[in-house]
């Protein structure tokens, strides 16, 4: 034993085998020679009963001086109840944010992880969360443990994703595929709330305490507010009655149309299957919607079209495609290539379903009777042992698919607002007062 000075540390001669030579001013505080020569600082302690040994580093980028300076402090923990070694081996051995959500889609693909109403998520929800988490949470944060992770980490990650720091054009799995990630304000909000999930998930797993996106302040989801007006619905029905006549376009031009006279969203009306329809019942009893199950009031116009085509009609689904009984395929292609150079340039099968809702709207139905008729989970019915629907749900479904039809075959109606046209008012107060009377 001796003491270690940058003189000793570099005279010593390596052994055949490894060996250590321990300070003697600090007990505990060594150095290991290897075989090869290679040098370096060792501290050695107990700690709950065991012997613990903890290397501080190599000689060279470690002196004698600042060796012995980073044992006394290592030293100083083990007095207070620290174990240095232990916490070195679980800092190696911490989650990375990569690893976690590595972990994350395997269960969420096992149906593990749940989504809304407390279901296992679709198979096109995973895709989208896989795409988000492949192409801006792990480029940006792999590398970092979970339990470094801070609130002002997920404010600079949404800004990086906002500025379009993962913007990047790549190939995906499909023959000729590709995808365009663009990042943006809506792909932010989306894909901090994906993570927010994903930590919740790591605090259910004990990874870590707390959500760091809890209390993180996003920005507002820009409201898509998009109608179309009287006028362009009758170029809508211009727009189809064309597309109609090709046979490229047209099974794509009727469920256009059919998206247009439910306000149903695009997935339940590209998969709709003969099973689900209801003709008797006149609604659509929707097996996996966004809310689960649902009931879908249709109105006469849409009942009329499916007991016309039922006949011609084979295999499972509404819009067949060319493979063998599935569903119809490029329908986003196509919708988007019959609107291009129109008028109509900016409209999606949202716009209609939103469009849809307005019409219910402006023709005077409540906000729950439009939920009902849209299935959206406020108003929808999902019950599966409905099977009469009420006549004011049937009445408002013939009603808006009535008045759209209209107009997409041209009809212009006159309408005047009530609190604007005096003639109506006085109308209405006349009716009142005979009703009254009687």
């Amino acid at each position: 034993m001796t003491k270690l000075t940058k003189r000793f540390v570099e005279a010593v001669e390596p052994q055949s085998k490894g060996h250590v030579v321990w300070d003697d001013e600090f007990p505990g505080f060594g150095l290991r020679v290897y075989p090869s020569g290679k040098r370096s600082y060792i501290v050695q302690y107990r700690s709950r009963g065991r012997s613990r040994r903890y290397t501080i580093g190599l000689h060279g980028v470690w002196t004698p001086e600042t060796a012995r300076r980073e044992a006394k402090a290592l030293l100083g923990q083990v007095a207070h109840g620290g174990d240095p070694a232990e916490e070195r081996e679980e800092d190696r051995k911490a989650l990375t944010i990569k690893q976690l959500c590595e972990q994350y889609i395997a269960d969420m693909e096992a149906g593990l992880i749940l989504g809304k109403g407390g279901r296992p998520k679709k198979d096109t929800t995973i895709a989208t969360d896989v795409g988000r988490i492949r192409r801006h949470i792990i480029p940006l944060l792999g590398t970092r443990r979970v339990r470094d992770i801070t609130k002002p980490d997920m404010n600079n990650l949404m800004k990086d994703i906002i500025a379009g720091k993962t913007r990047v054009t790549m190939k995906t799995e499909k023959l000729r595929g590709k995808a365009i990630v663009r990042g943006g304000r809506g792909t932010a909000i989306r894909t901090m709330g994906l993570l927010g999930g994903i930590f919740s998930y790591a605090v259910e797993a004990g990874v870590i305490e707390h959500n760091p996106t809890h209390g993180l302040r996003k920005p507002k989801y820009q409201i898509r507010d998009r109608r179309l007006s009287e006028a362009e619905y009758r170029t809508l029905g211009d727009i189809l009655r064309q597309a109609k006549q090709s046979d490229r376009y047209r099974i794509h031009a009727e469920i256009l149309r059919l998206i247009t006279l439910t306000g149903c969203r695009r997935g339940e009306i590209v998969n709709l299957k003969w099973s689900e329809v209801d003709l008797e019942g006149s609604c659509l009893r929707l097996v996996d919607s966004k809310e689960g199950s649902s009931v879908r009031p249709v109105g006469l116009p849409v009942v009329e079209y499916l007991e016309m085509e039922r006949p011609h009609r084979t295999g499972t689904y509404v819009f067949p495609g060319q493979g063998i009984d599935n569903a119809v395929g490029n329908f986003p292609q196509s919708w988007k290539k019959l609107f291009k150079d129109t008028p109509l340039w900016d409209v999606t099968p949202h716009v209609l379903r939103h469009s849809f809702a307005s019409v219910a709207n402006d023709l005077g139905f409540t906000e729950i009777t439009i939920a009902a008729l849209i299935g959206h989970a406020k108003g929808s019915v999902t019950s599966k042992y409905v099977h009469t629907l009420d006549s004011t749900l049937i009445m408002a479904a013939d009603t808006v698919s009535g008045y759209v039809k209209a107009l997409l075959e041209g009809v212009e109606f006159r309408r005047s607002t009530y609190t604007l046209d005096r003639k109506s008012r006085q109308n209405a107060i006349n009716q009142l007062l005979v009703d009254a009377l009687k």
